[in-house]
């Protein structure tokens, strides 16, 4: 049986900030060595290049280390997912997940948030965007649950990966072994990635069945509803943190899930709050909350179509700033405008991760 959650929201103060981490720490909310999971956002460009991801890993892991009795090596293993780039109102944070000793735990039969981490065999450059990828996420995924304590995929709300992108240094890895790549556009690469991780999640959660190599990025239709999908160049395998609920493991927070229809759906994010287990006005106020929501977790995308509700936007024709940034932007600020909250997850390129042109929703609350 897994244990309990403790789960805390950080701001980061500047891009190297550990600070809030280290004194959770000291003021005894949890242990350096039960840290099991970091899910944050960094200030950078959210590009391939953005390293204030590896500037905010390398902060967080030190603390980790320097508090606790894990080795380098040991704490190298703790997953940590990094979306980067915070546009508009986003602001930089992480959400800490931490096992609780029996003696700390509130008991309760009610389901409570589980959290499971697993990571791929590692994924080839030639296979990103391929059913060779879907498989290898799926079967971690899978495992993941596992860890977890999860049985019905039901009770599944929120997938957070990170998995390998297309660098130039991998493509021509590829090629010398005479193997064709998807994409050789590296930042197309990160939607690709992406977007097969999604349908691998989808598919060992029995959303969808297996899709064919010709689905991939084509077939929009094919969707998970609790995917949130990050890449970049930290790793080549696919690394898989599933939060859910499980009975009988005690615990005060609890995990639920909706989707935003299109980029203005606020009611996908009250609903996603709701689906958590708070109780909520017909037309909610941030004020409802009463500190009672821990975090949400969103991604978002450009509808292809260059339409939201009905009106044209430019986000796709726009050379000076890519479409990532603009909806990232805007779906960060409807998100802090219902939680009243800046610090808010919010991840760009959604392909394959809830509805076209909109996006998955996760909501952690305090159910105490």
């Amino acid at each position: 049986m897994p244990s309990a959650i403790e789960v805390r929201k950080v701001p980061i103060h500047s891009v190297a900030d550990a600070s809030e981490l280290a004194k959770l720490i000291d003021e005894g909310v949890f242990e350096a060595d039960r840290i099991i999971a970091i899910i944050g956002k960094t200030e950078g460009n959210g590009g391939v290049n953005d390293y204030t991801r590896i500037i905010a890993d390398r902060a967080f892991r030190e603390v980790i280390q320097d508090k606790g009795s894990r080795s380098a090596e040991e704490v190298k293993q703790i997953p940590i997912v990094w979306s980067g780039g915070t546009d508009g109102v986003i602001s930089p944070h992480a959400t800490i997940f931490a096992t609780l000793p029996e003696e700390k735990t509130v008991k309760t039969d009610e389901p409570r948030l589980s959290v499971g981490f697993a990571m791929s065999e590692p994924i080839l450059p030639e296979e990103i965007g391929y059913v060779a990828m879907i498989e290898k996420v799926a079967a971690a995924v899978k495992a993941a649950m596992g860890e977890a304590g999860i049985t019905d995929p039901a009770d599944v709300h929120y997938v957070q990966t990170k998995t390998p992108l297309l660098t130039i240094h991998t493509i021509r890895d590829a090629k010398s072994r005479g193997k064709k790549v998807w994409t050789e556009h590296t930042h197309e690469s990160m939607d690709l990635s992406n977007g097969v991780t999604a349908l691998g999640i989808a598919v060992a959660l029995g959303e969808i069945e297996m899709p064919t190599d010709e689905d991939v990025m084509h077939n929009r239709e094919l969707y998970s509803a609790v995917a949130s999908c990050s890449s970049g160049v930290e790793l080549d395998q696919a690394q898989v943190v599933v939060v859910g609920n499980v009975r009988g493991i005690g615990g005060k927070y609890r995990i639920g899930h909706s989707v935003m229809t299109d980029a203005l759906d606020t009611d996908g994010i009250w609903n996603a709050i709701r689906d958590a287990g708070l109780d909520l006005p017909e037309r909610p106020h941030p004020s409802d909350l009463d500190g009672r929501l821990v975090n949400v977790f969103l991604k978002c995308e450009a509808s292809q179509d260059g339409m939201v509700r009905g009106r044209r936007n430019a986000m796709l024709d726009d050379s000076d700033v890519h479409w990532h940034r603009q909806i990232k932007a805007a779906v960060g600020g409807v998100t802090a405008s219902v939680t009243g909250d800046p610090a808010v997850f919010v991840s760009v390129s959604a392909a394959h991760q809830g509805p076209e042109g909109g996006g998955p929703v996760a909501a952690i609350v305090d159910v105490s």
